[in-house]
């Protein structure tokens, strides 16, 4: 199946991923003119009304750009969307992406309602649902999803353990539609491992927090820097979901990272956002793949190499 108009013709078959309190609009239209998706969680605009203010911004900061720069090509914007009943945002949210014709709808917890998808597809946006497992992927799919996001093992933040090369796989059996893989991609050769394996994009998260454009504190694009994968703690502590943090960060707070009790799906509480803003400031999610990546550049740079090395990658196994 042919990938979704809004998904083709990227400068590199990148997704970078939506994160809470790193993605806001600097960071966005920096990957958005890099020729990538640049992406953002609803719940990081606040309060709730400049969503509003942040699609208008975003949307006429690219339309410039395509103005001054005819030829560039310029990448989509998708805006994620916690579909949990906690989330107290989720309607009005929709209902301002819808407003601005968001093309990309990016869910995750939970499958989104018909209503959701039908108005997304009312002006010719897609709907991508995150998932860690086959099981989530077939209620997704039921859900009439345009395609799915798998968050395979070693992806930073909320992540599943399925190895890629099983979920990719797994998937591909019941699915021909778009698929974007998450888990420990960090170079272009990780990129186009990725479309090897059946992806049709990369999704990307702990490489773009250590860039100049991300909102994230110094000391944490630092400690991903510093980091190697086995410094990086697989937990369900801080917001009942499981997934994977900064070893510094956890022993910044006091705690002990080898020895986290455990806390279950009722501690999940999505409020306004507001509610996970101290969990996610102080404990740092990063996927495994941080130890490759060894610098701060910008987006621009960022991309520039990554286009490079999977122009490279390519060109080794043509080669073999």
């Amino acid at each position: 199946m042919a990938l979704p108009t809004v998904l083709q013709h990227l400068a590199l078959p990148v997704v970078a991923s939506p994160m809470f309190i790193v993605s806001y609009p600097e960071l966005v239209l920096a990957q958005c003119k890099a020729g990538i998706v640049g992406s953002f969680p609803a719940l990081n605009a606040r309060p709730a009304g400049l969503l509003d203010e942040w699609l208008t911004q975003i949307q006429a900061s690219l339309a410039a750009h395509k103005a001054a720069h005819p030829d560039a090509v310029i990448g989509p914007i998708a805006v994620n969307q916690i579909v949990h009943q906690s989330n107290a945002r989720l309607e009005q949210d929709v209902r301002v992406c819808v407003e601005h014709e968001v093309p990309i709808f990016i869910t995750s917890l939970r499958a989104p309602v018909k209503e959701m998808i039908d108005a997304v597809h009312s002006y010719g946006g897609i709907v991508l649902h995150d998932v860690i497992n086959l099981r989530h992927a077939q209620k997704a799919l039921d859900a009439g999803v345009d395609g799915l996001i798998l968050v395979a093992a070693g992806a930073g933040g909320h992540a599943g353990t399925t190895s890629p090369f099983a979920l990719v796989g797994e998937v591909r059996r019941i699915f021909d539609g778009p698929i974007v893989l998450s888990g420990s991609i960090a170079n272009g050769g990780s990129i186009l491992a990725a479309q090897a394996m059946g992806a049709d994009l990369a999704y990307m998260g702990t490489r773009f927090i250590a860039t100049r454009e991300a909102h994230a504190h110094e000391s944490y694009k630092n400690a991903i820097i510093d980091s190697n994968a086995s410094d990086i703690i697989y937990t369900n502590l801080f917001t009942g979901v499981h997934g994977n943090y900064i070893r510094k960060s956890i022993l910044n707070a006091g705690l002990d990272p080898d020895a986290l009790p455990a806390s279950d799906k009722t501690a999940m509480n999505f409020g306004d956002g507001s509610s996970k803003t101290k969990a996610w400031k102080d404990i740092w999610g990063a996927g495994q793949g941080v130890g490759l990546m060894h610098d701060v550049p910008s987006v621009e740079e960022l991309v520039a190499r990554l286009k490079q090395e999977y122009a490279e990658a390519k060109a080794r196994i043509g080669v073999r």
